[in-house]
Formats: C-alpha cells, sequence, structure tokens
C-alpha cells in the first residue's frame, strides 16, 4: 500500500492510514515504516497474534470504533491476511465503499486462510482492483459484476520500482551477509500449511539444503517468527541453511535482485521475483499467482525435498527474458483515480 499512500501526499488527498497491529515484532512491522519513509499510522489497534477468529474479531471491533470517528468515503484493503477480511466488513457493515488491491486472486485451496480471506474479501467490496485479466476472470466466474472490475496492476510493481533505488542508498545487505551478486540462494518459508507442521517444514528445509550442496551457493533464509518458534518447537536443524533474522523490505529486494534463485511460499515474493526476473521456486502446491508460472518465472514444488530440488535444478538455468505481467508501475494512480471518480 505504500505507493497508494505516497500517491495521496502527492495529490494532497484527505486519507487516514490504519495500522491493524496485525504484523508484532520491530523486524515485520516498525522497520517496514522507517524504511519506506511512511508516515506514523493515525491508528495503530495493537491486534498482535491469536487464533483466527480471536485476532478476526479484535480487528472488526476496532476498524468498526475508528470507522464511527472519522468521515471516510472509502476503505482500502489490500491483499489476503485476516486485517483485509475484517477491515472490509466493518465498512460494508456501515455501508461505507470498500476497494479491495489484489482482488481477484485464487489459489483453489480453501484449506488455506488466506483463499477465505480473499474471497470474502471480494463478495464485500464496491471497487475490485484485478491486477492481471486472470484475476479478473476469476472474479466474472463467481459472479461479480464487471461494473465493479477494474484492471490496474499490481501496487507492487510501483513500489519496487520507486524503492530499489532508494534501498540502495540505504545500505548494502550484500556486505552485511558476505555475499556475492549471483552466487546464492534467497529462501522464504512462513506460510501455516507448511511451517505448522512439522513433516513439510522438515521438508523443505532439507530440500533448500540440498539444493545449495547441488549448486554450492549458501542458502540464505530470513525467517519469519512464526517459522522460527515451529523449528524450535519442533527440534528442526537448519542443516546447510544460513538462519538469519528477518530483513526489511529495502534490504530484502536487493536480495531478491541479487539472487541466483529464489525459494519461497509467499504469493509476494513470486511477484517480486517476476518483476527482477529472478527465477523463482514456490514451495507450495498450488499458487494464486498462476501468471509467473504462465510467463516461465515460476514453478510449483510443494515440500519434497527431492521435487524442490529437481525443481531448482530447472529453473537455475532458465533466459531471464519473460515480460512482467502485473503492470507498467502506475497502479496507485489508476487506484485512486477510480476510488475519487
Amino acid at each position: 500500500m505504500a505507493p497508494v499512500i505516497r500517491r495521496c501526499k502527492e495529490i494532497g488527498l484527505g486519507h487516514i492510514l490504519l495500522h491493524t497491529g496485525q504484523h508484532y515484532s520491530y523486524e515485520m512491522d516498525r522497520k517496514f515504516f522507517e524504511q519506506l519513509e511512511l508516515p506514523d499510522p493515525d491508528y495503530n489497534l495493537d491486534v498482535g497474534s491469536g487464533e483466527h477468529g480471536e485476532q478476526t474479531a479484535r480487528i472488526l471491533q476496532g476498524v468498526e470504533a475508528v470507522l464511527k470517528r472519522e468521515d471516510v468515503s472509502e476503505v482500502l484493503v489490500q491483499g489476503d491476511t485476516n486485517t483485509v477480511m475484517a477491515a472490509a466488513i466493518a465498512a460494508a457493515k456501515m455501508h461505507i465503499r470498500v476497494g479491495h488491491v489484489e482482488a481477484g486472486l485464487r489459489s483453489f485451496d480453501r484449506t488455506m486462510p488466506e483463499e477465505i480471506n480473499r474471497i470474502v474479501a471480494d463478495h464485500v467490496s464496491d471497487h475490485l482492483f484485478a491486477p492481471t485479466v486472470i484475476s479478473e476472470g476469476n472474479l466474472l466466474r463467481e459472479g461479480i459484476g464487471e461494473e465493479k472490475i477494474f484492471i490496474v496492476g499490481n501496487t507492487i510493481v510501483d513500489s519496487v520500482f520507486q524503492n530499489l533505488e532508494i534501498s540502495r542508498r540505504q545500505g548494502d545487505p550484500f556486505e552485511r551477509f558476505g555475499l556475492e551478486k549471483g552466487k546464492y540462494i534467497l529462501m522464504t518459508s512462513h506460510r501455516a500449511e507448511n511451517v505448522d507442521v512439522r513433516e513439510r517444514l522438515s521438508g523443505i528445509i532439507q530440500g533448500a539444503s540440498r539444493v545449495g550442496e547441488e549448486l554450492g551457493m549458501p542458502v540464505l533464509y530470513p525467517i519469519h517468527p512464526r517459522a522460527k518458534k515451529f523449528m524450535d518447537q519442533h527440534g528442526i536443524d537448519s542443516g546447510g541453511i544460513r538462519v538469519v533474522d528477518p530483513v526489511g523490505f529495502m534490504e530484502f529486494l536487493q536480495l531478491e535482485e541479487g539472487s541466483s534463485l529464489i525459494l519461497t511460499d509467499s504469493g509476494g515474493v513470486q511477484e517480486e521475483a517476476c518483476i527482477l526476473k529472478v527465477p523463482c521456486v514456490t514451495l507450495r502446491e498450488n499458487t494464486e499467482r498462476p501468471e509467473t508460472i504462465d510467463v516461465g518465472a515460476n514453478v510449483l514444488a510443494g515440500s519434497d525435498p527431492d521435487r524442490i530440488l529437481q525443481r531448482s535444478l530447472e529453473m537455475i538455468s532458465v533466459r531471464r527474458d519473460w515480460e512482467n505481467p502485473f503492470g507498467d508501475g502506475e497502479s496507485a494512480r489508476r487506484i485512486l483515480d477510480i476510488a475519487c471518480g
């Protein structure tokens, strides 16, 4: 949402920034505001972690209270978190327009909590800001009126373009981690269906370690607090993987751009890898970003170590000449033109 916030400031559009505090550690929260040079939130609900129902209820209650105090014409939410679903429901029940950024993404796997969040948010939204033709098609098949759907590209393209140069001025993660560009593998894994299940998390760690060994490259894993908790709880050894604390978005952008291969279960990282022309292996059996597979930037590997290794060996040598399917970096402008129209 950073490009949307910046665009509001550029055109003098009155807005409030409501932060639920769903991500609550410094590395996953405050550091992003600082590095992206965003203003402090007008409201921070500090909801923290919890079971899905508990967390969603706290967000619903908090968002509703803020909307009662503020004169708001539209609530913009982005993505597929509990925050997105709860904020969309709160606004819709108060008859305030909802704009869902990244609308229409589908993994077609309802065991993923994110899939439920996407579907609910889309079906209560008034403006559905779809990043691609594929996401538009998903919405039309679910019976959502075409007059509500707008293909605007994805704001992650805006964010990558805006922030990559800034990040180079802020620091050098290659020196910090002792890495050589083009000669390391970057890994992320945080999704509940992976890190909460011992067999899957163990398989991913083992597979990534084998990839590094086979390619003769270090594997850097900035670990999500959730994954660290379950690695410790399950007694899973990191093997040949270099596990480090989470890094800020700016550093992470450079690490993505400089890597030879990315292993991830993150939807956003799949997009960023595609935009930055870095081959990606997705540690899942499905993806809500099929465009990355269609253009040849990404493959699915799940959590089986043998399959992770095989897919990684396939992707390490692909030509990096695919087209970016997510837009031209003008998504924030289009979104606000429509929301304010």
